[in-house]
């Protein structure tokens, strides 16, 4: 049996360089401990606060984290990038240059004999179909080929922008458990699947259903919380 790992929503970028530079500091830290016994690291989206990826320009400020996932993946450890709504204009920057397998999409695989469905979170509350909507916008194909002619320096600004925008927009809406993530790990679950992980809410939550199991991943700004999958099961864990 593997040990895996599973994180979503560091936020990269989010906080004053000072704020910032703990924070970094502390999945550094996360990353050369799995390092020492990680078959497969997942990390679930968000894990940049604003990113957009140029054909040849890429957002500066984020070097050493970018080297420590390139250095875990030189060492074999296969490393899973789903997007989230702050980072899904990615090109091919994480899979040519960091060896790291991306996904655009939702999508379920087989770990350690368990049927596993991974999804960031986003776009599943209920009273949210102007997201979803947005979301169909922001990640076509037209829409990011129409921002890549803004300079890099504009670009990269309103992209920042937009995510604080966001974020000041999630933060006051209501997510109780009746918003349609639980609700869509209960069908997931249903049609066979034993684990559903997501991420996006930043409330780390384990919760069996029927058969299954839902982890809500939480976030690495205020609980630092990772799942680890092993022999004995899969665990909702602190970073400490």
């Amino acid at each position: 049996m593997e040990n895996i790992y599973f994180i979503s929503d560091a936020h990269l970028g989010l906080g004053t360089r000072e704020e910032e530079r703990i924070k970094e500091d502390r999945l550094l830290a996360f990353l050369d401990y799995i390092g020492n016994d990680a078959a497969q690291f997942f990390i679930l989206g968000d894990l940049f606060d604003a990113w957009f990826e140029y054909r040849t320009v890429i957002p500066k400020g984020f070097h050493r984290i970018l080297a420590k996932l390139e250095d875990i993946s030189r060492r074999g450890i296969i490393i899973h990038f789903l997007v989230g709504n702050h980072d899904c204009w990615i090109r091919n920057y994480f899979r040519d240059e960091l060896g790291m397998r991306t996904y655009l999409h939702p999508f379920g695989i087989t770990l350690n004999g368990k049927k596993i469905y991974l999804h960031h979170g986003d776009g599943l509350a209920n009273n949210d179909a102007g997201y979803r909507i947005l979301k169909k916008i922001l990640r076509s194909r037209f829409s990011i080929w129409l921002y890549s002619w803004l300079h890099p320096d504009l670009g990269l600004k309103l992209a920042r922008s937009s995510s604080k925008t966001s974020r000041h927009y999630t933060a006051n809406k209501h997510y109780g458990e009746g918003d349609g993530m639980v609700k869509f790990a209960e069908q997931i679950i249903g049609t066979g699947y034993d684990v559903v992980i997501m991420g996006h809410r930043h409330l780390p939550t384990r919760q069996e259903i029927s058969n299954g199991i839902y982890i809500n991943l939480g976030d690495w700004i205020r609980s630092n919380t990772y799942a680890k999958l092993d022999k004995n099961g899969i665990v909702l864990e602190q970073w400490k």
